[in-house]
Parts: C-alpha cells; structure tokens; sequence
C-alpha cells in the first residue's frame, strides 16, 4: 500500500492487524475498571452475593450494521436493577469490548420506561456499609467500562430515569429524550448521594453548578431542560400508532447513525482519541492520539478517502 507521503506501508495497514492494532492500544491505554485487587476489591465475592438477588435481565442484541441495542428488562420493577441484573450488565459490556465491527449502542428500557435504578429488595439485602461499598465499587466498574467502549453510544430514554437509571445515562456518550420522559437524580430522597459514577460524570456533562442543582434539589429534568443544560442531546416525539411511524428505536437508529457511518475501525478512532482527551492529562492525550492516528493512517478508509478526493464533501 501506498502512504500520502508516497513511502509503502507496512503489513500493520491492512484491515486485521490495523483492528488488533486499536483494540491493542484500547487494552494497553485504558482496562476500564477504576478499582483493582489493588484496592481491596474481589469482583467473585460481590458477583456471588448480587446473584442471591434474581429478577429481570439485560439482554443484548448485536445487529450487522454494527449498532447494538442493550435493554433493561425488568418491567414488573419499573426496570430496576436486581442484583442478577448488575452481574448482567458487567458481562453484556464484557461481550461488548470483545465485538471488534462495533460502532455504536443505544440503551433503553423495556415496556416503555427506562430505569428506576436499583431494586429495593437486594438494596435493603446488603444495606451494611462494607457491602454497600463493594456494589458501588463493582458498578462503577461496569459502568466506567460501558463509558469507555470504542463505540458510540447513546441512552435512549422513555418514560422515567430515577436513581441508578439517571446514573446510568451519563455513562452513555449522548441522551435522547422520547416527550414525556424525566431524568431525575432522586438519591436525596433516599437519603444517599450518587454511588454508580453518576455525580462525577455529571459535573462533566452539564457543569458544576447545574449538577449541584439536580443532585441538591433532586430536580426532576424534562426535555425541555434537559436541552437547556446539556444533558438531552436530542427530543424524540413518541409515534402515534398511525401504521408506518419510526418507533423511538428506530428513531435512535436514524439519529445515531450520522455519527456511524463509516468503517467501524474509524469509528473507534474517533471514540478513542476523544476519550483519551477527556481522561488522560494533555501530554498523554496527545501520545495517544497519535498512536490512534497511527492505525488509521495509510489503512483502507483513509485510502479510498484519498482516491476519491472526499475530503471536502
């Protein structure tokens, strides 16, 4: 293959080794996980003590265009999350990082509601401190994890998003809001502040000050507002059941897809270099920055990109 600069490229361009080229660099930059053995905590002893708390699931669908879908399905709770349902999520977002032509992912809830985070009855089971902190530890594992997948994700949200399941939408990269919908942070009311990631994914969302105001005032957050702080990227309108309207997934589809398009290793660039941006201190960044441009750089996109002179269209 030929560079831009006219130099041959090496066999690291060609399609195989330029993926495992990324998904080597996404392993060696960034495991996921923020707590370790390192830091006292043992994954299988928590794992073991959620799955003695069974109810609903997370059931994940993998679709050739490279979107996956992933649905919390738990509707007899207003999808909360069981303690089954917490080891199901770690294990969809396992078989996420593992699926190489990934591009994106939209969450939703099942049966017209998002999530009302966790299910009071595993809650009050390990309501000690000692286990209350390893539940925390091991989401905002899985839910770091699901941040830093090399797709594009977002949280397609119906009905209501309370608790845990407000967390769970900062850990996607963009919101949508169906009309009618409500995120609301209502762990004041629990007498509890965030434990899943979900304040400090916050602050980086909508600010400071506008996170204060949802956690402080457990504001409910309507698409209206949602639009006016930055946590709604987007308003979708409920389809009337008039035959042939776009349900809300496939209007999440159509929305998601002006950032899909394309081949799938680009995709996980773009997601890679800004992750890198928004985590790792300047210097860092920008030497991850250029190693991602480094799997790129001369492949079959940027190639075809070249031939067909695309790059002011």
């Amino acid at each position: 293959m030929l560079r831009q600069d006219g130099t041959v490229c090496s066999e690291a361009t060609t399609p195989g080794v330029q993926q495992q080229q990324l998904w080597s660099l996404d392993k060696r930059q960034s495991s996921g996980c923020v707590y370790s053995s390192t830091h006292g905590f043992n994954p299988e002893e928590i794992r073991e003590k959620l799955q003695a708390f069974p109810g609903g699931s997370i059931d994940l669908l993998k679709q050739e265009s490279g979107v996956a879908v992933l649905t919390i399905n738990n509707p007899s709770r207003m999808n909360a999350f069981s303690g089954s349902m917490m080891v199901d999520l770690e294990e969809r977002v396992s078989q996420l990082e593992s699926w190489t032509d990934c591009k994106g992912l939209i969450v939703q809830g099942a049966a017209g509601t998002f999530c009302s985070g966790s299910d009071l009855n595993a809650v009050r089971a390990i309501s000690n401190p000692q286990d209350g902190m390893k539940m925390c530890m091991f989401m905002q594992n899985a839910l770091t994890r699901l941040l830093r997948l090399p797709l594009i994700s977002v949280a397609l949200v119906e009905g209501r998003a309370l608790g845990g399941g407000a967390e769970l939408t900062t850990a996607c990269d963009f919101r949508l809001l169906a009309s009618g919908s409500v995120i609301q942070f209502v762990h004041k009311h629990m007498g509890l502040v965030p434990g899943w990631g979900g304040a400090a994914r916050l602050v980086r969302i909508v600010g400071s000050q506008n996170a204060l105001k949802l956690l402080g005032g457990a504001v409910k957050v309507d698409p209206g507002l949602g639009l006016q702080i930055g946590l709604a990227d987007g308003v979708l309108e409920v389809p009337q059941a008039e035959e042939g309207a776009d349900t809300l997934l496939q209007q999440a589809e159509n929305w998601l897809s002006q950032y899909t398009k394309g081949p799938a290793p680009v995709i996980q660039a773009v997601k890679k270099v800004v992750l890198s941006g928004r985590e790792l201190p300047l210097s860092e960044a920008l030497r991850t920055e250029k190693d991602v441009f480094g799997t790129v750089w001369g492949g079959p996109a940027n190639l075809q990109a070249l031939a067909s002179k695309s790059k002011h269209k």
